[in-house]
C-alpha cells in the first residue's frame, strides 16, 4: 500500500507587522529598492558590496521580508541617485522597526526575543549551519526536505524568518558574536553542489565582520568536549548567560547556573582546540574552490 506525506501548515495570527501595517511600508520600500537598483544595471551581489550585505540580505530588503535600516537607505539614496526618495523614508522605517517584530513559530519566539536583544551570542554546531549564517536557497533546501512535509507557503515563512534573524549583524556597536562549527558541517552538501557553494561563501563574509569569530573544529582532532550536540550560548541584560538547546524541535532554555556553566566551559574547550579563525577562514576558501 503506498503511503501518503502529510503536508504541514502552520497557522499563526497576524504579526504587530501586518497588524499595524508595517509590513505594507517595508514591501512598497523593497519594490523601490529594487527598481532603482535595476535601473542603475547592478545585481543583487554587486549593490550588496557596495553597502555591506550579501545578496540573500537584499534579496529580502527587496522583498519587503527584511527591515532596510536607515543607513542602508541613505547610501541607497547616494548610490542609485534616488534624489531623496529613499532617504526620505528613513523616519517611517525607524518608527516601523519600534513595532515590528521578527515572525517565528509560537515554540521559537521565546529564544528569538533573547537572540535579538543579547549583547553577545556564542554558537557551536556539529549539525548544520546555523541559522543566522544560513543562505537563503540553503534554509528553503532544509526546509523544503523537513518531515512531515511543510507546505509552500509554510517553507516561505520560514525562510523569510530565518533570513529576517540576520538582522542582529547590522547594529553599531554590534554584540560580540563567535561560532564553532564542526567540520562535517562544511562538508555536507545541502541543497546541490551550488548552494552549498554560495553558502560556504556567506560564511567567509560574515566571519570575516569585525564582530564574528568564526572557527572551525577538524574532524581529526582526537579529543572533542562536545558530542551531545548544538547548543547556544547568550549573555543578556545585566551581564545574564543563557544557554539554548534544540532537539528534534524540542526547544529548552537554560538558565540554571550550573548547567550554563558546563555549557560555557565545554565552548570554552571547543574554541581552544579548533582552528583559529584566520586558518578556519582559509579551510572554508579551500572547500568552496574544491570541485
Amino acid at each position: 500500500m503506498r503511503a501518503v506525506a502529510h503536508v504541514t501548515d502552520e497557522r499563526r495570527p497576524e504579526t504587530p507587522a501586518e497588524s499595524e501595517g508595517t509590513t505594507g511600508l517595508f514591501t512598497a520600500l523593497g519594490k523601490m529598492l529594487k527598481l532603482l537598483r535595476e535601473r542603475k544595471g547592478l545585481t543583487q551581489r554587486e549593490f550588496g558590496q557596495l553597502v555591506g550585505y550579501g545578496p540573500d540580505a537584499v534579496s529580502a530588503m527587496e522583498r519587503g521580508v527584511r527591515v532596510p535600516r536607515p543607513e542602508v537607505l541613505e547610501r541607497a539614496d547616494e548610490l542609485l541617485e534616488a534624489g531623496g526618495l529613499m532617504r526620505a523614508a528613513i523616519p517611517e522605517v525607524k518608527e516601523a522597526m519600534k513595532k515590528a517584530r521578527t515572525r517565528h513559530p509560537e515554540w521559537y519566539r521565546g529564544y528569538a526575543a533573547l537572540e535579538a536583544e543579547a549583547k553577545a551570542l556564542h554558537v557551536y554546531s556539529n549539525q548544520l549551519v546555523p541559522g543566522l549564517l544560513q543562505t537563503e536557497a540553503y534554509a528553503r533546501a532544509l526546509f523544503s526536505q523537513w518531515r512531515p512535509l511543510l507546505s509552500e507557503e509554510t517553507i516561505e515563512k520560514r525562510v523569510a524568518d530565518r533570513i529576517a534573524r540576520q538582522q542582529v549583524f547590522d547594529p553599531w556597536p554590534s554584540p560580540t558574536f563567535s561560532f564553532v562549527l564542526d567540520e562535517s558541517v562544511l562538508l555536507r552538501p545541502i541543497g546541490g553542489r551550488a548552494v552549498h557553494a554560495e553558502q560556504l561563501g556567506n560564511l567567509l563574509r560574515i566571519g570575516s565582520l569585525r564582530a564574528v569569530e568564526l572557527q572551525v573544529m577538524p574532524m581529526d582532532r582526537e579529543e572533542q568536549p562536545s558530542m551531545d550536540g548544538p547548543f547556544n550560548l547568550l549573555t543578556v541584560r545585566k551581564g545574564e548567560q543563557v544557554a539554548y538547546v534544540e532537539i528534534h524541535t524540542y526547544p529548552r532554555l537554560i538558565t540554571d547556573v550550573e548547567e550554563v556553566r558546563v555549557l560555557t566551559e565545554r565552548y570554552g574547550l571547543l574554541r581552544t582546540q579548533a582552528l583559529r579563525p584566520s586558518e578556519s577562514l582559509e579551510l572554508i576558501e579551500k572547500l568552496r574552490g574544491q570541485p
